[in-house]
């Protein structure tokens, strides 16, 4: 990226002697942001203040402001007597303050030096100063800093700003109907500005239009001219969170000096229409339940990596802090499929049985540790299968411990999680923080058959000072997982739809082949719910950004699973049904769920179960008659180091 060259901030003798800031460069831009399909989504304003030279701002906004505001400028000394007079009479006469008869100068030095609060001390100071100033300055100078310091709505401190923020134009590139109306701001900011009602707006700018018209710097059929034109100001921008992390990432790859340059486009992974329904289902789904509750939802396409919708909360105007990329937070249980992917890589499979009887484990010297599952509730031996879709915890800190925490750490490492040994056998119960943007960028290999898919929201940039473009291609997706692996880990998520602590999307899960896991911390501080389709990939977070509990039944399957379901159904509306696809290594065969090995025909119960090649029982369930049945010649299958290359 080239920067502004140094003859763009060149500036008018005059200016150089009292502007507060940098002089704003001819022809300034903001940037643009663009969705998927090229649709406006918003806009990134430069950060610092500019100052704009008088000989840089329409003529007409200078007749507009002195009509409407104080048309003896050129005659008074810093205070007009006259001026004052005829407000007293006006205010006597309606029996209240209706116009105050500060001069601009006046209105500078308030803006500029004092405080708002209507005292006598203030006003001697104010008209001291006006004095003063009319002395050192010109009139041009004064009006020149008039313009730059005065407020106009909406964080826009200046004529650059205002300009920017409501026409996307500089001061010079207005229009004299864009003038008429901005003339009329200063007056009640909060009231008057471009965003506010437009019949109010509309008002306000047509007496304006009215009093030049008086002062005869207009006529009358151009009065009526510019009092037709329509109100339009510049869109406002949608996605606060998505385009506040879009500026981030330019100023990270860039340098923030990019954000005061402005003049790019930027065409994102955004689509618009999620990242509505992003917005409106988490803000209701969250709100719904307590007006102090906060959330956040991150969507991805697995398979090449877009970031589809990314919301960071639920109100941006009452808080920009970003809960999705930003916020790290426990993922209790979310992070199991994790744990069971890697013990799946040690030779357990899903039929594998274990007990949850309480186990105690040492912490070094007499402390020691007996985790818990959920209530305290025990339920027995059970397949690892079942143990995941019920989330039992005990379960997951056997498999952990069976695997070892380094072992685990780093093949969470290739998933894209950063976890930290020193939290030990914990670890299998989400006690690492994390956010939700690199929990739900872990579980893509889960999703697509072991590649990992890198985020990505920035897909083309166009430099429109310099007419060039650059290429953000998808990062080559990096092989994390055995395909087998994916895959069955991924059959067991489903189970977690069917009759595990998300059951309450069975229905979703009978229409769409899905899977997903629920999270929650012991505490109910934080609830989560990631979950997946070929197609997408979705994670939802729900907590108080000052943690605190949210009660009992502030679970992920609870809070997060019904946000979840109805942004998915919403999303995938129109597109084909599509299962996981299974890859050729996956072995399946019929077991008996209760014992793990091969059914028999007499086994009361069957059901067809996925394995790792090379880890599928060969022997037939002895508990009914397997005993007289030969076991099953292993079938040949490829090494894992191969497979893993496919």
């Amino acid at each position: 990226m080239a920067f502004f060259l140094p003859s763009s901030f060149a500036s008018s003798a005059g200016a150089q002697e009292f502007a507060s800031y940098p002089p704003l460069p001819r022809g300034f831009s903001s940037i643009k942001v663009f969705d998927n399909k090229g649709r406006y989504v918003g806009r990134i304003l430069p950060e610092k203040r500019y100052w704009v030279s008088i000989d840089q701002i329409n003529p007409f906004l200078e007749k507009a402001v002195l009509a409407i505001e104080d048309c003896r400028f050129y005659e008074h000394s810093g205070i007009d007597i006259r001026g004052i007079a005829r407000a007293v009479v006006k205010d006597v006469t309606k029996g209240k303050i209706v116009e105050g008869g500060s001069t601009i100068t006046q209105q500078l030095i308030k803006n500029k030096y004092l405080s708002a609060r209507k005292t006598f001390d203030r006003k001697i100071q104010e008209v001291s100063l006006a004095l003063e100033y009319e002395k050192k300055y010109t009139k041009k100078q004064i009006l020149e800093m008039y313009f730059n310091e005065i407020y106009y709505g909406n964080g826009a401190w200046g004529i650059a700003q205002a300009s920017l923020l409501y026409f996307d134009k500089t001061p010079a590139d207005l229009t004299e109907a864009e003038c008429a109306l901005l003339a009329g701001v200063p007056k009640a900011p909060n009231r008057y500005n471009p965003f506010c009602e437009a019949s109010v707006v509309g008002k306000r700018r047509n007496l304006v239009l009215k009093r030049m018209a008086e002062l005869n710097m207009i006529t009358a059929g151009k009065k009526r001219r510019l009092a037709a034109v329509p109100i339009t100001v510049f869109k406002r921008g949608e996605a606060p969170y998505y385009v506040t992390h879009i500026k981030n990432q330019l100023i990270e790859r860039y340098g923030k000096e990019i954000v005061d340059r402005g003049g790019l486009e930027v065409t994102t992974a955004m689509n618009i229409d999620l990242q509505r329904q992003a917005e409106r289902f988490l803000r209701e789904g969250i709100k719904k339940l307590s007006p102090d509750l906060q959330g956040a939802l991150f969507c991805m396409d697995p398979n090449t990596g877009d970031v589809l919708a990314a919301v960071g909360g639920v109100d941006f105007a009452k808080s920009a802090y970003d809960r999705a990329y930003v916020a790290r937070r426990q993922p209790g249980s979310a992070i199991k499929p994790f744990i069971y992917a890697a013990a799946l890589e040690k030779g357990y499979t899903a039929s594998s049985i274990l007990n949850d009887r309480p186990a105690t484990y040492s912490r070094g010297g007499r402390d020691s540790w007996t985790p818990r599952n959920y209530e305290g509730t025990t339920q027995g031996e059970l397949t690892v299968r079942q143990a995941l879709a019920h989330s039992n915890n005990v379960i997951a800190v056997k498999l952990l411990d069976a695997i070892g925490v380094p072992y685990f750490v780093n093949f969470a490492g290739r998933q894209g999680l950063a976890l930290r040994a020193q939290n030990d056998l914990s670890l299998a119960l989400g006690t690492e923080e994390v956010t939700l943007a690199s929990l739900v960028q872990a579980y893509t290999p889960l999703t697509n058959g072991g590649l990992r898919a890198e985020a990505r929201t920035i897909t083309h940039v166009y430099d429109r000072y310099y007419r060039t473009w650059t290429e953000n291609p998808p990062v080559v997706v990096t092989p994390v997982l055995f395909p087998a692996t994916a895959y069955v880990v991924t059959s067991m998520l489903k189970d977690v739809l069917n009759y595990g602590t998300a059951k309450t999307l069975k229905r979703f899960s009978g229409e769409r082949p899905s899977a997903g896991k629920t999270g929650t911390t012991d505490n109910y501080q934080d609830a989560w719910f990631i979950g997946y389709t070929p197609q997408l990939i979705t994670g939802i977070w729900a907590g108080y950004d000052k943690p605190k509990p949210g009660g009992k039944g502030f679970t992920g399957g609870a809070v997060c699973a019904p946000i979840w379901e109805r942004f998915m159904r919403s999303a995938l509306s129109g597109k084909p049904v599509v299962d996981f696809p299974k890859p050729e290594s996956v072995v399946s065969v019929s077991v008996d769920p209760m014992t793990g090995f091969l059914a028999t025909p007499d086994c009361p119960e069957q059901r067809e179960e996925f394995y790792l090649p090379g880890t599928q029982p060969v022997d037939y369930c002895p508990m009914h008659g397997g005993e007289s049945i030969l076991p099953l010649t292993p079938v040949e299958t490829l090494p894992m180091e191969q497979e893993n290359a496919e």
